[in-house]
């Protein structure tokens, strides 16, 4: 059954942080909240937990993933960014937005769309996500935790143990979220590309959703 954390949405529990991030390294999938919605995590390294991971989402390895960041330069380890889009990406993180970029050599090919050799990545601007990632030290394997069939992401921390207490090792629980999952945009490319509207807002921008 998966462990519940009740921790403070704003100033999380230096203790509580820590443990949740000895249950990532130790191969555990979590829930956790993120300034956007709820989102499953696991450690990048781990081949076996991305695959659980997977299995909750029932998405393959076509569907991007996130690398959750603590900051933009972590972000410049695993996927190539130029200056331009980096005055992009400085405007608007931390924060709802995740962009599709194209990924470093060395960066693990699981980690990465198998065809389009990109990688997503975000800069959360939730206080419980950035602290969880400051502990781990490195960015966390994360997608938004939207199950098939439903409309829109699990949002209760109650209802993610109850539908996935056996699929879960934690639940990281800072109380109810938005059910808007972020912004995807498409930064690989010469323009950019919206591939999800979601809660960050386009007006930085200056582009429309395709």
């Amino acid at each position: 059954m998966a462990q519940l954390f009740a921790i403070h949405p704003t100033h999380p529990q230096a203790r509580l942080v820590k443990r949740a991030a000895d249950i990532v390294r130790g191969g555990g999938l979590i829930a956790y909240p993120t300034d956007s919605c709820y989102a499953l995590g696991c450690h990048l390294g781990d081949a076996r937990c991305l695959e659980r991971l997977r299995r909750v989402r029932g998405i393959d390895e076509r569907h991007h993933l996130t690398l959750m960041c603590r900051d933009l330069s972590e972000i410049g380890t695993y996927a190539l960014v130029d200056d331009a889009r980096y005055r992009v990406l400085k405007s608007v993180t931390p924060g709802s937005y995740t962009f599709i970029l194209r990924a470093r050599r060395q960066v693990p090919r699981r980690l990465m769309h198998p065809r389009k050799k990109t990688v997503g990545v975000r800069v959360p601007g939730h206080p419980v996500a950035h602290a969880l990632l400051v502990e781990l030290g490195e960015p966390m394997l994360s997608a938004t935790l939207s199950l098939p069939g439903d409309a829109t992401p699990l949002a209760d921390p109650a209802e993610i143990r109850a539908r996935l207490e056996r699929q879960l090792d934690l639940v990281v629980d800072a109380g109810a979220s938005d059910v808007v999952p972020s912004t995807v945009i498409d930064l690989s490319g010469e323009t950019p590309l919206v591939l999800r509207r979601g809660k960050g807002s386009l007006e930085p921008f200056a582009i429309e959703a395709v």
